[in-house]
């Protein structure tokens, strides 16, 4: 189903890229003046309160994924003459939700991350050993961008080689909406995820009868009550992976090395001094400089869960990245504390049934990208003259950066 995309710019309204890559002040005013706040152009509701966030994420018997409007603008609307409920999970609540959700669990176990840590580790520390000691670097070129594309090519089992074509095609499938340039945009995400079913579809059959140590073969083997993925189910879910696997993780460590430059400049020399900290440095990060996350959701009977009449088929956007700026959650949430002790409970990877399944690996790669920096790196420097406004590129998921120059030493 063709879902209306609803137009976001119209209700953050935001001035420059700027203000949308980092929308601290409009979240403070939306979450003291307006928690609760409808939008009468767009139609919606929308929240910025932690709890009520959560509620709106996880209380699917009164918040629905299925629904005619949608947020996100992402993929190609191809007209399938059946969607399949397993690789239309986003839209699916519980009990329908449950099967293709488990399916897709099977290849991201425990015990796959556990055998993929060392593949990340040697992907991100030559990365690390590419960049010239003490010079000048485009730290997004060079890192940030290219490492989740060679780490999901890895995971796929695809050639090494195909990465940049991966990232050719995320770039076109997550590009935003534009209600000017919309029909150029759907032709050109419908060409890309036509391209990358081309691509993919033969790497699928060979593999039924070659299964290896990778994403792919897990789908293959994933079993639950007797069902199992289609060929074609296997490529539209790598797609989705695709997407949240290199989009939102490549985006995620050039905001936190645009932190470490921009934020606090000591936090890079005390990470270095104290390499445990690592991981709730990157918990804050995903608190703090992730931003632009949310979600929406259809009401499914009238409720007044929010403190205000919802009727049934009105459209709630819930905020995250807001929500992790609340203040009764988080203590001084505006500042950035890499030892704040429940950072974890940010809701950055929502919450509820549609909890996302790759949560585990971003973190994972977050942490070991930041670890090769630092064991290669003894310090880090802004480079004078950097305008962020030059420098960021809108995608679905909000304004990111695409050049971040820094000097590195040894």
């Amino acid at each position: 189903m063709n879902k209306e995309v609803i137009p976001i710019n119209e209700i953050t309204n935001f001035q420059s890229r700027a203000e949308e890559f980092f929308p601290i002040d409009w979240y403070k005013v939306m979450l003291h003046d307006h928690p609760v706040y409808y939008h009468e152009k767009t139609n919606t509701w929308n929240v910025f309160k932690y709890e009520d966030v959560k509620q709106v994420l996880s209380n699917y018997e009164f918040f629905s994924s299925e629904g005619p409007k949608t947020t996100i603008f992402v993929g190609a609307n191809n007209k399938q003459k059946k969607p399949s409920p397993i690789t239309n999970l986003t839209l699916t609540d519980p009990p329908q939700h449950r099967k293709g959700r488990s399916l897709l669990a099977a290849a991201f176990t425990p015990r796959s991350l556990k055998n993929w840590e060392p593949r990340i580790q040697q992907i991100a520390t030559q990365l690390a050993e590419d960049i010239q000691d003490n010079a000048t670097v485009n730290i997004v070129e060079a890192f940030a961008a290219p490492l989740p594309s060679l780490v999901i090519a890895d995971l796929f089992g695809v050639p090494v080689q195909d990465r940049h074509q991966f990232k050719k095609w995320v770039d076109i499938l997550f590009q935003p909406y534009d209600k000017e340039r919309l029909e150029d945009i759907e032709l050109q995400k419908q060409n890309a995820a036509m391209e990358y079913f081309q691509y993919l579809y033969p790497i699928v059959v060979q593999k039924r009868s070659n299964l290896a140590d990778d994403i792919i073969s897990d789908l293959i083997r994933a079993e639950v009550d007797g069902d199992k993925f289609t060929d074609e189910e296997i490529v539209q879910t790598t797609m989705l992976l695709l997407g949240a696997g290199v989009e939102t993780t490549s985006h995620a460590i050039a905001n936190t090395f645009y932190s470490l430059l921009y934020d606090d400049e000591s936090i890079y020399g005390e990470l270095r001094n104290n390499v445990e900290l690592v991981p709730n440095a990157v918990e804050e990060m995903l608190r703090y400089r992730f931003h632009m996350s949310r979600r929406d959701r259809t009401v499914k009977q009238d409720n007044d869960l929010l403190g205000v009449e919802l009727k049934k088929g009105d459209v709630v956007i819930a905020w995250m990245s807001a929500c992790n700026m609340d203040k009764d959650m988080f203590d001084d949430p505006f500042s950035l504390d890499i030892h704040r002790s429940n950072n974890k409970k940010h809701l950055t990877f929502g919450n509820g049934p549609h909890f996302c399944l790759g949560a585990p690996l971003a973190r994972l790669e977050m942490k070991i990208a930041l670890e090769a920096f630092l064991q290669k790196f003894s310090r880090i420097e802004p480079v004078d003259g950097f305008e962020l406004e030059k420098n960021l590129t809108a995608s679905a998921t909000g304004q990111s950066l695409t050049y971040l120059p820094m000097k590195v030493y040894k």
